[in-house]
């Protein structure tokens, strides 16, 4: 790997997601040796992968290139690879380009889809956790727009006009609420040989109410936005196989699309050779503990999706979600501290700082302790904080200027099939949820 040796102790960190960003800023500059590894060369503010896909945002607005945060410290290193397994015993870790030794070592590979052992959806159906597969599904709405103004089939025509997501929490609800916009507002600008009339969205979700996570008000207020919008909402209903064409469900609705789009459900990505003890099999996400030392491990780490660690008040583990991965990132920072200094661990408290979802222009839902509230000042309010969030100023600044394009013009300047979908048998090795 072209690592320098060093009397430094060594701490390696796998994945450059929110949680291995945050330990990794915290901890330059130190008295330690740090090495960070990812198969991207670049973080991806997962939170507006969905802007991508719907054309609102070009993927560089999301896009943090990595080499950003080692390159202020000579001790610092970021090296692109493969994490295959790791050998505890010997404190080694296997990748792509070589093996490497560590004292500390910790995995922020955060999380894959989860298609609950359904082979058909996996095998037909699109999902979006990288910037690569937010493309892909940008390139599949607009080539079946540009494929329904010619087919002459009617049946065909409905199929590529259907849209279909599975699964109603905050990805499903912003991603069918930005289509359903680009329906009312680019299909009649762009595609007069389209009736947007003709243009279906459905939302699929098997529990009983749309945004599960959040509050009944939340869930309420989201519902009643996508009704505006005009998406269709199907509650209680499961998808039992999608073959590429048909979506069956487990109710007597059927839906012929050719999009398919699921966002039902995460689970952690795991990296092989701990041992099985160490594994929550179900949820794919080591169990931690207070201090979120892997079980079993006194110098492996897990933070973010990855980390499941129960407490009385998340006895299932923190969400899935970028706020609990930072406040960890940030958290193991000072405890790695405290090894080196031989001095004594702090456990980790969460703090929760309230949960969001936007449906659309001038609509957004707010979960912020006692207080919740929904409508244009809790758009503002969601869009303040994305923007705050997004790592670098000149990302901040282009997504705000794109946003206020969007905003006056009511149009999403990004909508340019720049690498067209050719089937997932060709594209999906280089964009599968690995690390």
């Amino acid at each position: 790997m072209n690592i320098p040796r060093t009397d430094l102790p060594r701490v390696v960190i796998i994945g450059g997601g929110f949680a291995g960003m945050a330990l990794a800023r915290k901890i330059l500059k130190e008295n330690m040796q740090m090495v960070m590894l990812d198969r991207h060369n670049y973080h991806t503010f997962q939170p507006l992968l969905y802007q991508v896909s719907t054309s609102g945002l070009e993927p560089d607005s999301i896009a943090y290139p990595l080499r950003k945060i080692t390159r202020d410290d000579p001790k610092c290193f970021f090296r692109l690879a493969e994490v295959t397994s790791i050998s505890a015993d010997s404190n080694t870790i296997h990748t792509s380009i070589g093996d490497l030794v560590y004292d500390y070592l910790v995995i922020a590979t955060g999380s894959k889809t989860n298609f609950f052992g359904n082979e058909s959806i996996e095998k037909h159906g699109m999902w979006m956790k990288t910037v690569p597969q937010a493309l892909n599904i940008r390139s599949l709405i607009l080539e079946n727009l540009e494929q329904a103004t010619i087919t002459e089939d009617p049946e065909k025509r409905k199929a590529l006009l259907n849209f279909v997501l599975v699964g109603a929490g905050p990805t499903g609800v912003e991603l069918s609420g930005a289509i359903a916009e680009l329906r009312n507002h680019i299909v009649p600008k762009d595609y007069p040989d389209v009736d947007p009339n003709e243009m279906h969205i459905h939302l699929l979700e098997g529990l009983d109410r749309v945004l599960p996570p959040m509050s009944e008000h939340a869930s309420k207020k989201a519902h009643k936005f996508l009704d505006e919008l005009g998406v269709k909402i199907h509650l209680n209903t499961m998808v039992e196989s999608y073959d590429g064409h048909l979506v069956k469900t487990n109710t007597d609705l059927a839906i012929k699309t050719e999009t398919f789009i699921w966002s039902a459900g995460v689970k952690g990505a795991p990296v092989k050779g701990l041992n099985a003890s160490a594994m929550v099999e179900k949820a794919g996400r080591y169990e931690v503990n207070a201090f979120n030392q892997v079980q079993g491990y006194e110098n492996i780490f897990a933070i973010g999706d990855i980390a499941l660690m129960k407490t009385e008040k998340f006895p299932k583990g923190h969400p899935m979600v970028a706020q609990p991965a930072i406040q960890q990132g940030k958290h193991l920072a000072k405890n790695i501290k405290h090894l080196i200094r031989g001095e004594k661990l702090e456990t980790f408290e969460y703090y929760d700082k309230g949960t969001m979802a936007t449906v659309g222009r001038n609509r957004a839902v707010v979960d912020l302790g006692k207080w919740k509230f929904s409508g244009f000042f809790a758009w503002f309010v969601w869009m303040f904080v994305h923007l705050w969030f997004l790592v670098g100023f000149r990302n901040r600044t282009v997504t705000f200027f794109n946003w206020i394009y969007n905003y006056i013009n009511y149009d999403k300047a990004a909508r340019l099939i720049i690498r067209p979908f050719k089937g997932k048998e060709e594209t999906m090795t280089m964009d599968s949820d690995k690390v």
